[in-house]
């Protein structure tokens, strides 16, 4: 019995010592870190923002700029918007990722990190305050390091003084910063992509210049970029497009890809894209459409959009129906969306787009037509935009899809197109040509055109919103709950209202 009594001691102790002695490392799971590095941070971040682009335009931006109408459910063509949460919830949910980058490089002042990561900042919250007006943004993403659980909302004005400064920072940032970037996924990384980088950042803020030029005067800042070339570097052609190659198998493919046929078909060609662009004898348009099926059969293929904004029934019956309305080009069809005799889509082919170099050159021809820059010429600007257009889709669509892309003869010379006339004339061939080159590219179509009001967007007949086109999202309803007082004093601060209609401070 005693014997036994000792055995057992002897035995406990020994289990005891036994499993202490390697507890850290047994007790260790290496298939769930505890920190990620920056590389894997930003591949991360710039694939979620990147796919929120297709989804926003997808979903509500080529609705709202009549690129696209729908046939079925047309709640979002009559604009019948409710929450949409998705810039808010990509935006501040990247931006905590950011934050993370900002931590784990603050020791590093020349950490490439830390520009690239200044960059997609400043672009996500251009995103966020263009859709909603305030929103937060000092104090956002603060939460793990300040404990701010109910961040302020910012007005929009502070945020474009902040988004503007911080991406002259992230460019001389980059200047002097190591050549060490892995994980980007947008421009390949590594030394090669950190002057894109700079190139991207600084044409952003050429964008957002011409965006708060109806509220200040940004010639001067506008000018200091251009006359600056080798310190301040900008698009020079295609390939500086900041956009996200897809690739041809899984994960990461092309979003709409996997769209089931009944989804993707839902939405068809507008026929306010496809009366202008026909009017011009515009190729691109057979890469945003394809001939309506009663085309084809009849022997005589064309492009055939819908109206905008119809009710149910007269949308499922224009045209005779949905035979006699154009499908989405081939370009961003899904797996299974082609038509007979038409080769498979190609899931590598479609971008997504943050900026392209034609953007930004119809940017430099308002801006020299205005007089608000005195750097070059605005009838070259506009001119290389138009070409700089043609041959991104051009050399974007599949050859197998035999498409024709190529710019007519004459077609920079035709009355609708040659940059002649008085400056209103010119100003509206820029909002047109700027138009078509946005296709696409998130929301940005929408929020240049509440700039302009060029070209022109005129509520569907069946619309829902008072004969208006909206010019802003709602705020997320869970705000109400999570960050009422906030959300409230940003509602007052707007107008008082908190709806489709309220003007933001860069409208007023």
């Amino acid at each position: 019995m005693k014997l036994m009594k000792i055995s057992t001691a002897c035995l406990g102790i020994a289990l005891l010592f036994g499993c202490t002695k390697n507890f850290r490392e047994v007790n260790t799971n290496y298939n769930n870190p505890t920190g990620v590095t920056p590389d894997l941070l930003l591949s991360g971040v710039i694939r979620n923002m990147m796919n929120q682009q297709v989804s926003d335009a997808w979903g509500i931006g080529n609705l709202v700029a009549q690129y696209h109408a729908k046939i079925q459910f047309v709640n979002e063509d009559r604009y019948l918007w409710n929450e949409q949460n998705g810039v808010w919830n990509a935006v501040y949910s990247n931006n905590r990722n950011l934050q993370n980058i900002f931590v784990a490089t603050q020791s590093d002042a020349k950490s490439p990190y830390i520009g690239v990561g200044l960059i997609l900042k400043s672009w996500m919250f251009s995103l966020a305050t263009d859709a909603y007006g305030d929103v937060p943004y000092t104090e956002a993403g603060k939460a793990k390091t300040d404990g701010v659980y109910t961040p302020v909302y910012d007005s929009q004005e502070a945020i474009y003084t902040g988004i503007l400064a911080d991406l002259k920072k992230a460019n001389e940032q980059l200047a002097t910063a190591s050549t060490g970037l892995n994980g980007d996924i947008l421009f390949g990384g590594g030394a090669a992509s950190i002057v894109k980088w700079r190139k991207l950042a600084n044409s952003l803020r050429l964008r957002l210049l011409m965006r708060l030029s109806a509220k200040k005067n940004v010639s001067a800042d506008m000018q200091a970029i251009l006359s600056d070339p080798i310190n301040n570097p900008i698009f020079t052609s295609n390939a500086d497009n900041a956009e996200l190659k897809y690739l041809a198998a899984a994960p990461n493919q092309w979003p709409l890809y996997g769209s089931r046929v009944g989804s993707f078909d839902e939405i068809r060609v507008s026929k306010t894209l496809s009366d202008r662009l026909t009017a011009l004898g515009d190729t691109r348009l057979n890469v945003f459409g394809r001939p309506s099926q009663s085309s084809v059969t009849a022997g005589t293929p064309k492009v055939e959009g819908i109206p905008n904004g119809l009710g149910d029934v007269a949308a499922l019956n224009f045209n005779g129906g949905p035979q006699g309305v154009s499908r989405v080009g081939y370009t961003f069809a899904c797996l299974v969306c082609n038509d007979p005799g038409q080769a498979v889509p190609d899931p590598a082919a479609p971008r997504a787009i943050l900026m392209n170099y034609s953007e930004l050159q119809f940017i430099l021809a308002e801006a020299r037509e205005k007089g608000l820059i005195i750097t070059g010429n605005a009838d070259a600007y506009y001119a290389n935009g138009i070409t700089a257009n043609f041959d991104y889709w051009k050399a974007l669509v599949p050859t197998q899809y035999n498409v024709n892309v190529t710019m007519p003869a004459g077609y920079l010379t035709q009355t609708q197109v040659a940059y002649t006339g008085t400056q209103a004339e010119k100003l509206a061939k820029i909002a047109l040509q700027k138009w078509v080159s946005l296709y696409f590219n998130g929301l940005e179509a929408w929020f240049d055109w509440r700039r302009t009001g060029m070209p022109a967007i005129v509520p569907g007949a069946a619309n829902l919103n008072a004969n208006k086109v909206p010019v802003r999202y709602i705020y997320p309803l869970s705000e109400q709950s999570l960050n009422g007082t906030n959300r409230q004093k940003a509602v007052a601060a707007q107008g008082g209202t908190d709806d489709l209609n309220t003007k933001m401070w860069l409208l007023k």
